[in-house]
């Protein structure tokens, strides 16, 4: 009786793709030619590694990711503090990489640079050091983070935007391309400009995102106080707190607004 073949599923792996021994791969792994990957890197289960890539660092990469070809994660911060400290980069699951892009990790011992799962980063966008990006983000082509910035979920930043330092940006908010963002962007607007003004509501957006026509008239009252009032910023959270229906969504704009601490973009009218 002939013994049972046992098949073991082989990973796609170049024979030219260099990876340290200590780096630990998932299940169905795919990596490219003369791509690298570093000792303390973990790769999730079906992700995808193109060739030439470099991963490096304390990097973790999460489930059925794609990482295209030359892109390079976990290398060294572009930050003069910078001594050689561990630190980390985590991605998420159902992220995609694009071509040249750039991701590095924190400064600071022990501290991460993040970015969440279903993101899109095309090609040649960068996530400096310490920057926390959340899920559904979608940043285009020559997009660019500066240090310590926070994106939060389903926010588009439009291709060569330069994003300053320490910025926030709020959910579903969405920047126009080529913009120079130097203050926080609220939650749910749109932005544009050199520097980046408040153009609007991102309606397109909020309805993507399935926010209820309720919510969304909400959020418009919120946009009029805040921008079409003549008030400053503490004088328009009040009288948000006063007259908005509670939701979640005006809940958060308004715990957003309250942590301002770099200011928030103006709209237009105020720079005339």
């Amino acid at each position: 009786m002939k013994p049972e073949t046992v098949v073991i599923p082989l990973r796609k792996i170049h024979e030219t793709a260099v990876i340290h021994p200590g780096a630990r791969l998932g299940k169905d792994v795919e990596i490219g030619p003369y791509a690298v990957i570093g000792e303390h890197v973990l790769i999730g289960d079906g992700t995808k590694i193109g060739a030439h890539a470099v991963i490096d660092g304390w990097t973790s990469i999460g489930k059925n990711c794609v990482i295209y070809p030359s892109a390079s994660i976990g290398t060294e911060p572009q930050d003069l503090k910078y001594r050689g400290e561990k630190s980390y980069v985590f991605i998420g699951d159902n992220t995609k990489i694009r071509e040249f892009a750039t991701v590095n990790r924190a400064t600071g011992e022990g501290e991460e640079t993040r970015i969440g799962s279903h993101c899109l980063m095309m090609a040649y966008t960068h996530v400096a050091h310490n920057c926390i990006v959340g899920n559904h983000v979608i940043m285009s082509n020559a997009a660019t983070l500066a240090g310590h910035i926070v994106v939060e979920d389903r926010a588009v930043i439009g291709g060569l935007a330069g994003v300053h330092q320490f910025v926030k940006i709020g959910r579903n908010a969405m920047i126009g391309g080529a913009s120079k963002v130097v203050q926080d962007v609220p939650p749910f607007v749109i932005v544009d400009g050199h520097p980046a003004r408040v153009a609007g509501l991102n309606n397109v957006g909020m309805s993507r995102a399935g926010l209820s026509e309720q919510t969304r008239r909400n959020l418009k009252k919120a946009y009029k106080i805040l921008y079409r009032s003549g008030l400053n910023l503490a004088q328009a959270i009040a009288v948000m707190e006063q007259e908005l229906d509670s939701c979640e969504e005006v809940e958060h704009l308004l715990r957003f607004l309250r942590n301002a601490e770099r200011g928030i973009c103006r709209s237009r009218k105020d720079s005339e």
